[in-house]
């Protein structure tokens, strides 16, 4: 056999391979283009005979032209010999890249890609800021991007050493059916300090923590070997990222967590940097990221603010995608403003809807994501119970943040920590089932009304929360169920609109009922006006076709 065959690694021949949702190119022919789509998250793979030293630590860049712009990739080594360049477009057209590396088989490699118009209807690519609405995600299409968020931290473990992820699959079906679009994960968690529910002894099929087969270095949690990385660990959670890119569930990668037993490697050592860069390198590829440097990242003593800052900086070194950064850390939030794209907080307070409405309106200029407010519904075990476990309460909890103008997070302990029941509704009869129907019900709702052209009014408040649209002319009045009436539309309406042609109609946050839409009557005494399902469910009472007044 010809000796040049053996060693042309840029020759491009697709094998129309897709590997949990990702297109892999291989063995590729010369002058051959990659076709893709919006959006697409392809891999391209380069082989070289020669063993290289130390290869989490050798340098590999595409250069990719096209659109008017350049754009910066790393390559990332993925075990035997192989490199692999993964590659993803929010833009449409013709692109050509040429790699340059320290690997004398992989630099000048060249190749051509086109792009064409993706036609899914889910999807809508990575999330973005916009420089009109400074206080709202979006989508690159331009759509708002509703961030309703389900914390599940041993995500990765799920299927872990399975050829299929298939619990994983379930359970990801089961938070895209009930409207949750996002994630908050970790990429490694070893396991909880805090005591745990005895009856998990008889489930261990629902325990994921103290797992000893799972590390991405190598070695174990308990006996650590820093010297390199797992692959196969990360190969495992490219399955994990991959199917939730395919149900456009956004990733909230937290890269750390400081207070669940891992064995990190020292600040700033070689293996930390190897660690966190690789991470980095290997999913900024996909639209689905968004990064989290840390889990709480100064409430414990492992990091300094310096090193966060350090870390900020590294990521957006690294990521040619330009992916949103955050920290999970209120008070660093607050503090380096500038450093982050938007603010993170983690507020229990009975006050949570003030100090919601007090945050947004210190950052004009960033959405407010509050990830944790101490609502951890109850579930079969009880893991951590936090402030709230009642699942209406720590519902109301989450429409606090949203009356304030803040995006929220859902928590149910049978998810969230080192338990985590995939099938929560084939469980037996004596399980206690979770309420995700709660929040499908609240998804339908601000999709409806466009939660993105709301305000907060707290000026026009009464006996509950406003929020109000000028843009659509709809005022929201969100009532607890211990409210009589329909207090806080009199002043709005007298101040800001006319009313002659309002319909009015309410929202049952339990059930998800919508009462039939009337013509709106004011009546000189509001709390005569008495509300549906009083007692019963907390309410929203929604007055639309208002005209803003002149």
């Amino acid at each position: 056999m010809n000796k040049k065959l053996n060693i042309l690694i840029g020759l491009f021949f697709c094998v129309n391979i897709c590997i949990a949702q990702i297109k892999v190119w291989k063995n590729l022919k010369k002058n051959k283009t990659i076709e893709t789509v919006q959006w697409e998250v392809n891999d391209i793979i380069y082989n070289v005979r020669k063993e290289i030293k130390d290869p989490f630590t050798k340098q590999a860049f595409a250069i990719v032209k096209g659109n008017a712009s350049t754009q910066k990739i790393p390559l990332f080594y993925n075990g035997d010999k192989t490199w692999v360049l993964r590659y993803s477009s929010a833009t449409i057209g013709k692109k050509t890249f040429v790699i340059e590396s320290e690997i004398k088989e992989l630099n000048n490699q060249k190749g051509n890609i086109e792009v064409a118009k993706n036609q899914k209807k889910n999807r809508h690519g990575g999330i973005v800021l916009s420089k009109e609405d400074t206080q709202h995600f979006y989508y690159e299409d331009g759509s708002h991007y509703f961030n309703l968020a389900f914390e599940c931290d041993w995500l990765f473990a799920l299927d872990y050493n399975q050829k299929e992820i298939s619990k994983t699959e379930h359970l990801l079906s089961l938070i895209e059916k009930y409207g949750f679009n996002q994630i908050v994960m970790n990429v490694y968690s070893y396991d909880v300090k805090w005591p745990k529910d005895e009856k998990l002894k008889s489930y261990p099929e629902h325990e994921f923590g103290s797992r000893e087969d799972i590390f991405p270095f190598l070695g174990t949690n308990s006996k650590p070997d820093f010297s390199s990385l797992n692959i196969n660990f990360f190969k495992h959670f490219d399955k994990v990222i991959s199917e939730m890119h395919n149900k456009e569930i956004v990733s909230h990668l937290m890269i750390y967590v400081w207070n669940k037993m891992v064995s990190w490697p020292d600040m700033e050592t070689k293996a930390d940097n190897m660690y966190y860069d690789y991470v980095v390198k290997r999913y900024q590829g996909f639209p689905n990221i968004i990064w989290d440097v840390s889990k709480e990242a100064l409430h414990y003593t492992r990091a300094t603010k310096e090193y966060i800052s350090e870390r900020i900086q590294r990521t957006r070194n690294l990521d040619s995608y330009n992916r949103l950064v955050s920290v999970h850390d209120y008070g660093f939030c607050r503090n380096h403003k500038d450093e982050v794209d938007f603010i993170s907080t983690q507020d229990w307070k009975h006050t949570l809807y003030q100090n919601m409405l007090k945050a947004r309106n210190d950052f004009p200029n960033k959405p407010i994501f509050n990830i944790e407010h101490g609502g951890y519904e109850d579930s079969p075990y009880v893991v951590f119970p936090g402030a709230y476990d009642n699942a209406e309460t720590c519902l109301r909890r989450n429409y606090m943040c949203l009356f304030a103008g803040a995006y929220t997070t859902y928590y149910w302990q049978g998810t969230s920590w080192n338990a985590v029941i995939y099938n929560p509704f084939e469980q037996p009869e004596d399980f206690k089932k979770p309420h995700f129907e709660y929040f499908k019900h609240m998804k339908t709702l601000f999709e409806k009304v466009n939660f993105e052209n709301f305000k907060p009014m707290p000026n026009y408040n009464n006996a509950g929360y406003n929020l109000t649209n000028e843009k659509d002319g709809i005022i929201l009045v969100y009532n607890p169920k211990e409210n009589n009436w329909a207090g806080g539309t009199s002043k709005a309406l007298k101040e800001k609109f006319n009313y002659k042609n309002a319909t009015k109609q309410w929202f049952n946050t339990i059930t998800g009922e919508f009462t039939e839409e009337v013509k709106y009557i004011k009546k000189p005494l509001e709390f005569w006006d008495s509300r549906p399902w009083k007692g019963e469910a907390d309410t929203i009472l929604i007055l639309s076709n208002l005209i803003v007044k002149e």
